[in-house]
């Protein structure tokens, strides 16, 4: 374990709390390596000279591993003649110790060194048996002690006990390790004492050095050869048979003893790169076990250089067959079998970055290494020289790569990076991250560091062992190595130096990505040269069993680009079995602008496959076979229709991608027009043909520009793709711009063809979704949980709405990415919610504020709330302020105070904090359902628009606010079905809806065919049909607004009516006006929105006891009305209105609706209000106190405990008062509460105003006495009251036992309430609602900008109104304002929006909160905001929705 105990504070006497004395606590405890106790005891020989200076090394090889290199030294002058030195040491546990190695440096003067023996001590904590005597339980019984006495001799129990234990091994030596003694060997490698199964074995190496011109090196080169029992150690090859060792085409051998490492597995082989030229080619190494005369080989064929192929100095080699490497032998020309292949597939190749901080003086010259650190093995010391990325490698701020190759390691755990510190003073680096990539293993590690390596900054240290963290792993598909062989044709000026790339195709239209075969200039200089025939080995994707076809081609850079390419062959191992194939794409042309067809991307085809297999009897089986079925090449027609619009045509380059279900084109820039010259003009029509191997059925197509030339900007009308083999024509209906400047300023867009039914994605939704798959799995963050999910049901995903505030500190943003964890109750949790902010922006900037909308698991009733980051460097700090959690499904939002950093090293040192719901303020909101919503654009020329659509629906229970539907890049186009989930207020059962369009953006018109809304959790389906324009200039109505009916199960709730609204202004002088009035009706069925009150009978409207009537047809009926809202515009000279009353009739209906008002709408008269609303006068003739009926269903449960024979009897509790018992009779003609059955029963009653809740008891019939026990389990119960229609909602879910006492009953509280429309209408009255507006106390605080606010409440809303008052300056810093609104009541109080126009000088405005307090009852209800609303600050809001504490 490591523990962090962060302090960060003064320990003085005259700094802060004047402490000199502190408690901390470890803020993170971290799992590391486990390590033992070893002793080692080393014993040197009583001989002349035999005591060494150098520094001396050992290595231990047990059962379960080996322990790093160990370095025995301590401040003593070790190992002198005769003397016995012991080592403590803490290392990894190697299980049983077979052998040891022990080495020297050979430093210093007299570094011969004669070594008797090595101890090595084991201690660990192991289970010892051992004797307990048993104690007596019998001490009271005074009898029979003699016996007693016996047993307790004889009695003794062996126990197993956790217990420290100590393994000797000894290792006798007894010899020199010394250049000038015996066989010259520094390096010894021993066995215990009583070992039997293993001996000292000598291997005889051969390394051939390759004969290519400069293959040759003078560097040193060291060897570790592996077995299945343990390796040789990192050895230095000495001394060979010749004077100059590796020289080109030499074969130099070496003789190496070490203890028999059984069947060899692999050798490490490096050089340390010194002296001039160092390079070295390697062909191969051949290694013969000299206890059974077996040979080894080890193919290379590669250079070990920092210059040439993949710059690494090290190789590791894998042994193989001997008939692969005969397999060159039999041809007569020299052709060499290559295994790069077969090595590739064993190995694993690490894709190393690494980042040097974005700090002052962080880079450096000094030399770096590396070790990477398996489970199983380590790679030893990799000298970083060779970057692909850098020349000057390591400097700041860069991002440095390597390649490193490895075999069989197994998973990393660690990497340790350091340098020598040379160079000068700028030795010392700031590492930020290594990065390490496995495409053959799938996954990608980032091991942070974000420290100095540096002997003047932090801790000194510049050697650093980093670990992975394992929030920022990703999983992918693993990858797999293909083997391509490209044959440049023997043509005049056939080779190229330009960047050529490869993709391959598998079936069902898989592909790889696009690789690019040479990585940097020195490498495209080198390949592809006339006649030339290159093998580069990739890790690319797996395809599938069949490689479809290749695309190959360059991007024409340098000089002479043009290409010739011969063939192409692709080698990849068999699943099964040894052995290979190959598959041959011949070309055979020309890939050049000025050659042929002027094209430099060719899709190819295989004509032949190539099978080699090692049969049985060791010998190599190939076959060749001619592919039959391969694809054809289609000829693909495209006509490119440019718009007839103003400014539609460009100049640019267009690029164009068409994918099909085999397969797609790649990018083809679309150059030749064989129509127009001057291609892409105003309403011209351009034909482009493009060769491509078969693509099937095509479904999209990909299109951009590349924004070059003045007026690039693209307005699309349509494409065409025809398949000139099959005579399929594929039609894609653009008709949108590609531009900068115009709609998303988008200039690439993706089309699907007309008709298509699958999933649409955007351009954004790939990314999406690719993150989606790599978090689902989020490498081991959800282990711990894993086990227990699996058991469980699914959980139903919910949406979680999330808001971070950043604080304001120095320091307080981070670049790292955020997540939340929701935790229920019992363990259930959703998986990491990453909260990756939209638009790829980085990171949390100091005091923003963000919104996220995730989907997680509905976890139930919301327990806790994780929050963290995966940033693991010191840097990555982050300061939180708060934190909310909303849960729209449920209606809660809970705001947690955080005020906390986020940090390594900053607070108490974690990066993740768990929240409990306990210490966060809860606030109720609306809760919402969710629908399912499709909208269908109608299939009309240029029926797709790019302008804001917003939709408000109205239903029995209320209706919804304005909702803005997301445009998300290619909604609302022509032809198409869009489906998208909303949260909608729970107002089923739906009526109407209203769609209104702003006429924004460079498409305002809107063909609409219909909407769909689907009920998630009811299933119910409404449909709402338009099938017209929403358009100022399209279309017979030449409207921006629409309303629609619900249409239920082919039923349509609302129809269409007159409405005849006449306004009678009062008697009173000046009571006329000649403002604009504008007028909304609210009913049973929502609003009618706004009207304005314009055409009439009268030519001077609004004049002095004069009634104006006012016609509006084709309304949809509101049904029963319940308010109306009216005000004007308080224009022209002495817009003061007095207003008598208004009557709205409803001509379908034929009843006529009395709004009565008598007062003034004037800013100088009355209370100054220009907006009234009026309650209807027919509702008031009820009478509430006499007698009223209650209908009460009851829901038994079903089961067959359930049911019951007996009585029931139920009383209700009213506000009023309380019901007496009504007995609900089961007689036996009529059986009452059977099994899942509904009971309805029908009581005369005194009214008991608003029920809170029910008693129910179960009695037997007749009073008959009860036997034993016996209960009925009552599901729901659900009261209406029959006058005004109001429901009252008790869910039981109890079981009511039998009793024949009056005193057992059970009571439930009411659930839900659903208010009847009759009774809303009936509390409508006038009520004064005072208002108090408090601004907060921070620098720039207060607004000169118009404030508004909007109140929601049970009964409706408010409507938008503007808070003044006369000769003050209102809303400044730390001030308290004051308003008097009249309004009608609003029941309980749900939410206020308060929102203001940002005029004035500085608009920004930091609202604290807004009291309202209904002064009929005086019931104050308190909105917490204590945000800016201000376009610079936070999340640029001006407007913000604020929920009651």
């Amino acid at each position: 374990m490591e523990y962090m105990f962060p302090s960060h504070r003064w320990l003085c006497k005259d700094e802060a709390d004047g402490k000199v004395e502190v408690e901390i606590y470890p803020s993170e405890v971290l799992e590391i390596e486990k390590l033992i106790n070893y002793e080692v005891t080393v014993v040197t020989g009583d001989v002349r000279a035999g005591g060494t200076n150098a520094n001396v090394f050992c290595q231990i090889y047990g059962d379960e591993g080996k322990t790093e290199v160990l370095a025995l030294k301590s401040r003593s002058n070790n190992f002198e003649r005769g003397t016995t030195e012991i080592f403590k040491i803490e290392a990894h546990d190697v299980g049983k110790i077979y052998k040891m190695r022990i080495y020297h440096d050979g430093k210093g003067i007299g570094d011969g060194w004669f070594l008797e023996t090595v101890d090595v001590k084991r201690l660990t904590m192991a289970m010892v048996q051992i004797e307990v005597k048993k104690e007596d339980t019998k001490k009271d019984k005074k009898k029979d002690k003699k016996k007693k006495k016996k047993e307790e001799e004889e009695e003794v129990e062996i126990v197993e006990e956790l217990r420290e234990v100590v393994e000797t091994f000894t290792f006798p030596c007894n010899r020199w390790l010394a250049r000038d003694e015996e066989d010259g060997e520094i390096v010894v490698e021993l066995l215990t004492e009583d070992n039997e199964d293993l001996e000292v074995n000598s291997y005889e190496v051969h390394v051939f050095t390759g004969t290519m011109w400069g293959a040759g090196t003078d560097a040193n080169v060291y060897i570790n050869i592996y077995g299945e029992v343990g390796d040789t150690g990192e050895r230095r090859l000495r001394k060979s048979n010749n004077l100059n060792k590796f020289e080109k085409g030499q074969e130099d051998i070496f003789n190496i003893t070490a203890v028999d490492l059984g069947v060899l597995k692999k050798l490490r082989i490096r050089h340390d790169n010194s002296q001039a030229s160092a390079g070295w080619f390697l062909d191969r190494v051949e290694i013969v076990d000299n206890k059974d005369d077996t040979t080894y080989f080890f193919p290379c064929k590669r250079w070990l250089a920092i210059d040439e192929d993949d710059g690494q100095l090290a190789r590791e080699l894998v042994p193989v067959d001997e008939a692969f490497m005969r397999k060159g032998d039999d041809d007569e020309e020299d052709s060499e079998a290559t295994l790069g292949l077969e090595q590739k597939a064993m190995s694993t190749t690490y894709t190393v970055r690494i980042k040097t901080g974005e700090k002052k003086y962080a880079g450096t010259d000094a030399n770096v290494f590396m070790i990477l650190y398996g489970t199983k093995d380590d790679t030893g010391i990799i000298n970083l020289k060779a970057s692909k990325t850098h020349k000057n490698k390591f400097e700041r701020g860069m991002i440095d790569e390597f390649t490193v190759e490895s075999v069989d390691m197994g998973p990393l755990k660690k990497l340790r990076i350091g340098h020598d510190n040379c160079g000068g003073g700028s030795a010392g680096w700031f590492l930020d991250w290594v990065e390490i990539d496995a495409p053959s293993l799938g996954q990608k590690l980032r091991f942070p560091c974000g420290r100095w390596l540096d002997k003047g900054e932090d801790d000194g240290a510049i050697v650093r062992d980093l670990f992975p963290n394992p929030l920022q792993t990703e999983l992918y598909t693993p990858f797999v190595p293909y083997e391509i062989k490209i044959f440049t044709s023997d043509v005049f000026a056939a080779g190229t130096d330009a960047d050529v790339f490869i993709v391959l195709y598998g079936r069902d239209a898989v592909c790889t990505q696009q690789k690019s075969l040479c990585v940097n200039k020195r490498e495209r200089m080198m390949y592809f040269e006339r006649g030339a025939e290159d093998m580069f080995i990739v890790e690319l994707e797996d395809v599938g069993d069949v490689i479809e076809k290749i695309r190959i081609g360059h991007d024409n850079r340098g000089v002479n680009p043009g290409w010739h390419l011969d063939r192409v062959e692709i080698r990849r191992l068999l699943r099964k079995g040894k052995g290979s194939e190959t598959v041959i794409f011949p070309c055979e042309c020309w890939l050049a602008k000025s050659e042929d067809d002027g094209e430099t991307v060719r899709e190819l085809v295989p004509s032949d496959i190539i099978t080699e297999k090692l049969s049985r009897d060791g010998s190599l089986k190939v076959t060749e076979v001619e592919v039959e079925d391969a694809l054809e090449t289609h000829t693909y027609k495209v006509s490119v229709m440019t718009g007839d619009v103003y400014g539609a045509g460009t100049d640019a380059n267009v690029f164009l991608t068409i994918y099909g279900d085999l397969g797609d084109t790649g990018e083809r820039k679309l150059s030749k027009s064989e129509t127009n010259s001057n291609k892409f003009e105003r309403g011209s029509v351009d034909k482009f043909t493009i060769e491509a191997v078969d693509l099937g059925q095509i479904f999209k197509i990909k299109i951009r520009h590349d924004n070059s030339m003045v007026s690039a900007d693209w307005y699309l009308d349509q494409v065409e793709v025809l398949d000139v083999d099959t005579e399929e024509v594929f039609l894609f209906l653009c008709e949108r711009w590609l531009s900068r400047k115009r709609e998303d300023r988008r200039i690439e867009r993706v089309f699907y063809v007309k008709g298509y039914e699958g999933v649409r994605e955007g351009l954004d939704s790939k990314k999406k979704n690719s993150a989606l798959t790599v978090k689902s799995v989020d490498s081991n963050m959800n282990k711990k949980n894993k086990k227990k999910k699996e058991e469980e049901i699914e959980l139903p995903i919910i949406p979680y709405h999330i808001t971070i505030c950043t604080g304001l500190e120095r320091d307080a943003s981070t670049t790292s990415r955020a997540y939340v964890i929701i935790i229920g109750a019992n363990h259930t949790q959703t998986e990491r919610l990453w909260l990756d902010l939209p638009d790829g922006r980085k990171g949390y900037e100091a005091g923003s504020l963000e919104s996220f909308e995730s989907h997680g698991w509905d976890v139930g009733e919301i327990k806790k709330v994780e929050l963290g980051h995966d940033g693991a460097t010191p840097e990555s700090c982050w300061l939180v302020d708060e934190l909310s959690v909303a849960v729209p499904t449920k209606g809660v939002k809970y705001i947690f105070a955080c005020k906390c950093w986020l940090a390594k090293d900053r607070g108490d040192g974690l990066t993740a904090r768990v929240f409990n719901v306990l210490d966060a303020e809860a606030v109720s909101i609306s809760q919402k359902v969710i629908y399912e919503v499709t909208v269908v654009t109608g299939d009309v020329q240029n029926a797709g628009t790019d302008t804001q659509v917003f939709m408000s629906v109205f239903g029995a229970n209320g209706s919804t606010e304005e909702m803005l539907l997301q445009k998300n890049e290619d909604r609302f186009e022509r032809g198409q079905e869009d489906t998208f989930n909303m949260e909608i207020d729970d107002i089923a059962p739906l009526r109407k809806m209203r769609l209104r369009i702003d006429g924004s953006g460079s498409r305002p018109d809107w063909f609409l065919d219909k909407v769909i809304m689907r009920n998630l959790t009811t299933e119910e389906v409404s449909v709402f049909t338009y099938e017209e324009w929403l358009s100022r200039t399209r279309g017979p109505k030449r409207t921006m607004i629409c309303e629609m009916a619900a249409v239920v199960d082919e039923e349509v709730m609302v129809e269409l009516t007159t409405y005849i609204i006449q306004v009678k202004t009062s008697d009173v002088a000046g009571a006329g006006t000649d403002a604009n009035v504008w007028l909304i009706v609210f009913g049973e069925n929502g609003d009618t929105g706004t009207l304005a009150l314009k055409e009439c009978n009268k030519s001077n409207k609004f004049e002095r006891k004069q009634v104006d009537t006012f016609r509006f047809s084709d309304i949809l009926s509101l049904g029963d009305l319940s308010k109306v809202r009216v005000w004007h515009d308080n224009t022209g000279i002495s817009p003061g209105w007095h207003l008598e009353y208004i009557d709205v009739k409803d001509e379908i209906m034929d009843k006529t609706f009395r709004f009565p008002c008598d007062r003034w709408l004037a800013k100088n008269d009355d209370d100054g209000q220009i907006m009234r609303e009026l309650p209807c006068a027919n509702n008031d003739y009820l009478d509430l106190n006499e007698k009223t009926k209650y209908e009460i269903c009851v829901t038994t449960g079903d089961t067959a405990e359930a049911e019951t024979k007996e009585n029931a009897w139920i009383v209700l509790e009213g506000r009023k008062g309380r019901s007496k018992e009504f007995v609900m009779e089961n007689s036996s003609k009529k059986k009452r509460f059977l099994r899942g059955n509904v009971d309805r029963f029908e009581f005369s009653s005194k009214n008991v105003g608003d029920i809170a809740g029910i008693s129910l008891g179960h009695t037997p019939k007749d009073g008959k006495k009860v036997k034993g026990e016996a209960y009925w389990f009552v599901e729901e119960v659900i009261i209406t009251e029959r006058e005004l229609g109001n429901k009252y909602i008790f869910s039981c879910n109890a079981a009511i036992p039998l009793s024949p006492k009056r005193d057992d009953f059970l009571t439930f509280e009411c659930t839900k309430t659903v208010e009847s429309f009759a009774s809303k209408a009936r509390s409508l009255v006038p009520v004064k609602y005072e208002i108090i507006v408090i601004t907060g106390d921070e620098k720039g605080a207060g607004t000169d900008a118009n404030v508004f606010i909007t109140v929601y409440g049970s009964n409706g809303d408010s409507g938008r109104r503007q808070l003044r008052q006369r000769f003050r300056n209102l809303f400044e810093r730390e001030q308290t304002d004051r308003f008097v609104l009249e309004m009608l009541d609003m029941g309980d109080l749900q939410k206020v929006r308060v929102e203001h126009d940002n005029s004035g000088l500085s608009p920004g405005w930091l609202l604290d909160r807004v009291e309202v307090t209904n002064t009929a009852n005086g019931v104050t209800t308190i909105f917490l905001c204590g945000k800016w609303l201000d376009t610079k600050r936070a999340d640029g809001q001006i407007s913000r929705v604020l929920y009651p504490k």
